[in-house]
């Protein structure tokens, strides 16, 4: 029985089970009455489960809601909606909003929907102080207490009949920002405010202005009085005296510095009066300024002084600016329309003024040294003023100049520059130099103790000489160099080599070597060369001619070779001919003796082979074969001996001699004669 209703159970909890299936189909957020809300407002963000279920049963959901990534609101329903309540929506509610529901182990999420409440609460303005001194600082808090950063802050001074001033912070980890404004001089009453800003989706968005704050500036002390006794206008010469006043609340830290053109003429501390006196001059008309200063305030105070001129300048005068040494010079110093004066002439050198004379004239005779500027200078009431500079200038008479040709020689090399330098030991500058070719001005040059001259032109055949001259302001006029005469060199061209006899060269034999050149200045200095596996100089030699010859008495085989020759001269360029070939070969006579070497060997060779072929022949035939061959060798012998007596004019003093004692030997020496008569006939066609 309990075994049956086991079984009962466990089907029954298996089709409840088989019952309970469900999905999520989708799960969607949205927000009422829409996105985008005013700031007060209020707004309910809505979840929805969209849920496919195999029967109608209950399921509880898990619903959760987020803004921009934090949990915000939380529920548990039964129901597939969920509602989270915004009574009065604020800006911090704009962010990016997600619904995730949890139901049966199954969780689902919608996808994110952007939310943004528009407008920003109104700012609070706070101040530190209501009531500050000049120079002091208004310290000011604005904060947005609704809004979440990031966050920006504007802070603005409003001054009466002034354009207001602005300040702005990026605040991005506070919702509030400090600042201050310095209370500067003039300002009385202030306002300030501010507003905020913030970036929604790349948007700005402003508040409204804060409430405005209201601050009163009192001063530390009352803006300075500046007077000038005895008058603003005065005569230069009279004494002016400065005075500089204020009233202040509290004398510590108190400064009064009367200044002009920003230059500082007295100062005082802790005191409420200044003074400053002086004897007036022209330089001392102006714009004065007194100001007060305490810790950060500080108030001015401008007057212009007007100095009437008591007399002008002084006036130099040279009786000539422009002189020869030991000519005389006089200086006069006179004021236009006033004679009472104190005067003394001066000159002016770079480390100081050096003094003349006490007086208003002055006459001297003048050399090289005393060029300069000279200045008088003239007093009255103790108002010293210096007239404009005169300048004198005392000249020394040029000397004689020298020309030369700057790289030293007078030469230069047919093709390239000239570069002359004329030059003046003595003289006072400037100097001005000429240079002539011929006598064609060919450049003017003002310098100091020489000029210089560059000739593109040369030519070969151009026999013009040169010369320079130089003057300065001296009444002795104008001195000539004496004429530089310039020697043209013409460059080598065309360097060329012969032998004789070219080509090949009997050994032992004398060649005669030729280096040339077209054209080229004397003297040249030539050079020939061998080159075998290195370049050898054979000989050198200069020579004022276009060419030379060498002799090489005995030639051997080391002097088999390559040889060319080089030409130069002064121009500096080395000129090299073509190559030849020379080949040392053997003379006639060391051929003879190479022969003779080489034919008598061979000759007495082919006797010895042919004495042996006939020995072997005559042992194969017998006695009967050596009989005749004794006949044969008598008949030649006697034709022999015929032909020389018929013959002899031809063969006088040859040489020969009859051997007439081979016919009397016996039968067994018969081979004998037949070998000498072998030989006979051999050495006559050798000598033939």
């Amino acid at each position: 029985m309990y075994l049956a209703l086991l079984v009962i159970f466990l089907q029954c909890s298996e089709l409840y089970t088989q019952e309970r299936v469900f999905t999520f189909n989708t799960i969607e957020i949205k927000v009422q009455p829409s996105v985008k809300v005013k700031n007060g407002a209020s707004m309910s963000i809505v979840c929805h489960a969209d849920i496919s279920k195999s029967t109608n049963f209950q399921l509880k959901h898990n619903f959760t809601i987020f803004k921009d990534g934090k949990l915000v609101f939380m529920t548990v329903s039964d129901k597939e909606d969920a509602r989270y309540e915004i009574s009065m929506a604020r800006s911090s509610d704009t962010g990016e909003y997600e619904c995730t529901v949890e139901a049966g182990g199954k969780t689902k999420s919608s996808n994110s929907l952007h939310v943004w409440v528009t407008g920003m609460t109104k700012p609070i303005l706070t101040a530190e102080k209501e009531e500050v001194l000049e120079g002091e600082v208004v310290k000011l808090r604005c904060e947005l207490p609704e809004e979440v950063p990031p966050l920006y802050f504007f802070f603005r001074k409003i001054k009466m009949n002034s354009t207001p001033k602005d300040k702005h912070v990026f605040e991005p980890h506070r919702n509030f920002s400090v600042v201050e404004f310095s209370v500067e001089e003039g300002d009385n009453i202030l306002q300030f405010d501010c507003f905020g800003r913030r970036t929604v989706k790349l948007e700005f968005e402003d508040s409204v202005y804060s409430n405005k704050t209201l601050v009163t500036v009192r001063e530390p002390f009352i803006k300075p009085t500046l007077n000038a006794k005895p008058s603003s206008n005065i005569t230069e010469g009279d004494r002016i005296q400065f005075e500089c006043s204020t009233v202040v609340a509290q004398m510590r830290d108190i400064e009064i510095i009367l200044q002009k053109d920003k230059t500082i003429l007295n100062s005082v501390r802790d005191e409420k009066l200044l003074k400053y006196s002086a004897v007036a001059t022209l330089e001392d008309s102006g714009e004065y300024l007194c100001k007060v200063e305490q810790r950060r305030a500080s108030k001015t105070t401008k007057l212009n002084v007007v100095v009437s001129e008591l007399f002008p300048k002084p006036i130099l005068a040279a009786s000539v600016s422009k002189l020869d040494e030991n000519k005389e010079l006089t200086l006069s110093c006179s004021i236009s329309g006033f004679r009472k004066a104190n005067f003394s002439i001066l000159r002016k050198n770079s480390n100081g003024d050096t003094w003349l004379r006490n007086s208003r004239n002055l006459t001297m005779r003048v050399n090289v040294n005393d060029t300069g500027s000279y200045i008088c200078k003239a007093e009255v009431k103790g108002i010293v003023k210096e007239s404009k500079p005169v300048r004198i200038n005392v000249y020394a008479p040029v000397s004689k100049p020298t020309l030369s040709v700057v790289s030293g020689l007078p030469e230069v090399v047919l093709g390239k520059p000239l570069r002359l330098i004329c030059h003046s030991v003595m003289g006072t500058p400037p100097i001005k130099f000429t240079f002539y070719k011929g006598n064609e001005v060919k450049k003017i040059v003002i310098n100091d103790t020489y000029a210089t001259f560059l000739d593109e032109n040369i030519r070969l055949n151009d026999k013009r000489g040169y010369k320079c001259d130089a003057r300065n302001n001296h009444s002795s006029g104008m001195k000539t160099s004496n004429i530089l005469n310039i020697t043209v060199i013409v460059p080598i061209r065309n360097a060329s080599l012969g032998s004789i006899p070219y080509g090949e060269v009997e050994d032992g034999s004398e060649t005669v070597f030729l280096c040339s050149v077209k054209e080229g200045s004397w003297p040249i200095r030539f050079r020939i060369f061998r080159k075998t596996d290195h370049e050898v100089l054979l000989f050198e030699k200069s020579e004022n001619a276009d060419r030379v010859m060498w002799r090489k008495e005995a030639m051997n085989r080391q002097d088999t070779g390559t040889y060319y020759c080089m030409a130069s001269n002064r121009a500096n360029v080395d000129v090299k001919s073509h190559p030849i070939t020379i080949s040392v070969i053997l003379a006639a006579w060391q051929k003879g003796v190479i022969a003779a070497f080489v034919l008598i060997p061979i000759a007495g060779a082919v006797t010895v082979t042919l004495w042996w072929f006939l020995c072997k022949k005559k042992k194969a035939k017998g006695p009967s074969m050596e009989m005749s061959g004794s006949a044969l060798a008598t008949n030649l012998t006697s034709e022999k001996l015929t032909r020389q007596h018929n013959d002899g004019d031809y063969y006088s003093g040859s040489g020969y001699i009859e051997d007439t004692e081979n016919h009397m030997k016996s039968t067994d020496e018969s081979k004998a004669p037949v070998q000498k008569g072998t030989e006979t006939v051999y050495s006559e066609i050798r000598k033939s």
